[in-house]
């Protein structure tokens, strides 16, 4: 059963109005799409998004009969191409990173509990797949990847046993690279698998995650109606932090040697509170829920030009 992060925090944060359009950009198995739906009225519109090709059949069987809302197979980092957009937003949800379903499938390959194949792909006919990026990439390539995105600090160790071993066969299936990753570096921490960060990482880098993530930000902010919400829930800390520096604005481009210092219009969006995370309770009946933070920001009220 699929339960959604932070139900309620979610929703509060997102302060949905029973007239307003919302934009729920990860759907997943909809937790948090249904629960938007039920604060809506009859006027209210709620848009869906999701990459994943199993997701999207499972939102349009679902809320087929339902004119309020609307599904659309894409990418969040595209939402600004969505024509249902464009009215502009109240409120956008995106929960990041893999979702259960993807993970509970071994057939997906983000696991590493039961052998399959080495996808990882969550639109499993988009890109290549964990396997064939293994199989083509050099030793410094997947080194970087591992650092990158799974801050592990045996990268070349693995890296270089990954090599060495497709010289004698591809590794094509979860448990070929799980075992190999464990006779590299061992078993090192309690409790946690030795190919954990090796399979986020290659996970990350085969979906583009982090890149998705810096497209959609920016697209979200511009879509988002004054007074409108964002809703973020990471599940990592490269993630948390791509989007905490983007609500403070950081991403500021720098000035130019030689021209005057532009003047800073300040960020588009200000954060409501502080970061939030699943207290003990929902953390029991739901473990996956451990890692999670969940930031919420208000699109700042423009102001008119001075005469």
């Amino acid at each position: 059963m699929h339960i959604p992060v932070m139900r309620e925090a979610v929703l509060a944060g997102l302060a949905v109005r029973p007239d307003g359009r919302y934009l729920d950009g990860t759907f997943g198995r909809g937790g948090h799409a249904r629960a938007i739906l039920e604060r809506l009225g009859a006027r209210g519109r709620l848009l869906l998004m999701d990459r994943d090709p199993a997701a999207v059949a499972y939102a349009l069987r679902e809320f087929a009969g339902d004119p309020r809302v609307a599904v659309r197979h894409a990418n969040f980092a595209e939402l600004a191409e969505w024509e249902e957009v464009r009215p502009g937003l109240d409120g956008v949800l995106l929960d990041l990173g893999v979702s259960s379903p993807q993970l509970d499938d071994p057939r997906r390959g983000f696991s590493f509990l039961a052998d399959a194949p080495l996808d990882m792909r969550m639109d499993p006919a988009a890109g290549e797949s964990a396997a064939d990026f293994l199989a083509r990439a050099d030793e410094r390539e997947i080194a970087g990847v591992l650092w990158r995105y799974g801050e592990e600090r045996l990268s070349r160790r693995i890296a270089r046993a990954i090599v060495t071993r497709r010289t004698e066969s591809p590794i094509r299936t979860t448990g070929e690279l799980a075992e190999l990753v464990e006779r590299a570096i061992g078993r090192r921490e309690r409790n946690k698998h030795p190919a954990t960060r090796t399979f986020q990482a290659f996970r990350i880098h085969v979906n583009d995650e982090l890149g998705s993530l810096e497209r959609a930000l920016p697209a979200a902010a511009a879509a988002l109606k004054p007074g409108g919400r964002l809703a973020v829930i990471s599940f990592h800390s490269l993630e948390d932090r791509i989007v905490k520096r983007f609500i403070r604005g950081d991403a500021a481009a720098p000035a130019h040697r030689g021209l005057p210092t532009p003047v800073e219009a300040g960020p588009p969006l200000r954060a409501i509170g502080r970061p939030q995370r699943p207290d003990e309770a929902e953390i029991a009946c739901n473990p996956r829920a451990r890692s999670a933070v969940l930031r919420i920001a208000e699109k700042r009220e423009t102001e008119a030009p001075a005469c």
